[in-house]
């Protein structure tokens, strides 16, 4: 066999997995500006359209690293409260350079699982929160979490980068994000 037919061999093998773990590697050193389909085919020694035997497009593959981040969760445990479901979703977030963007943008495009937005669901039913009840406070938690983890993350990428950043009135730190649950957790007068 050829060392070009070897080389091709060996680069047919990557799996989905492969493809994704690699990508997530990417992303933890540059993030989403830095990514792209063309980088992570040379990463994986292939032709871009290589990848798109496991992926239709970019954003179908942010949306398998989305899931993931979403599956690094601990497993939830019975009785789970809401404000424990969003903390998890926030550690995960936070673990992963722009989690938050990278889960946002695939649910906006409906390609994320629905993980994330099930086990909040069930924090409310948990509470006793009717199903209906239980999913609109797990979509306003949700979308608290991803917009609050996105000003975290954004705000720590540009110190890092040097930038100036200004004090905030409303900064999102550990102390806004146990407030806004707070507020959202069921039972709590309004």
């Amino acid at each position: 066999m050829s060392t070009n037919a070897t080389s091709e061999s060996s680069r047919a093998r990557n799996s989905r997995d492969d493809v994704v773990s690699t990508a997530m590697r990417m992303l933890a050193s540059g993030g989403l500006p830095a990514f792209s389909m063309r980088a992570l085919a040379r990463e994986l020694e292939v032709q871009p359209s290589a990848l798109y035997w496991h992926f239709a497009d970019k954003q179908s593959l942010l949306a398998a690293i989305a899931d993931e981040i979403v599956a690094s969760m601990p497993e939830r445990a019975a009785g789970e409260t809401l404000a424990e479901s969003a903390a998890a979703l926030r550690d995960a977030l936070l673990a992963h350079m722009d989690g938050a963007e990278i889960l946002l943008s695939s649910i906006s495009l409906g390609l994320a699982d629905d993980a994330a937005l099930v086990r909040l669901q069930l924090a409310g039913e948990d509470a006793g929160l009717e199903r209906a009840r239980a999913q609109s406070l797990a979509g306003a938690t949700l979308h608290f979490v991803l917009g609050h983890v996105s000003h975290e993350q954004q705000r720590a990428q540009a110190l890092a980068a040097g930038v100036e950043v200004r004090a905030h009135p409303h900064a999102a730190d550990d102390a806004s994000f146990e407030a806004g649950l707070a507020l959202l957790e069921p039972g709590t007068e309004r």
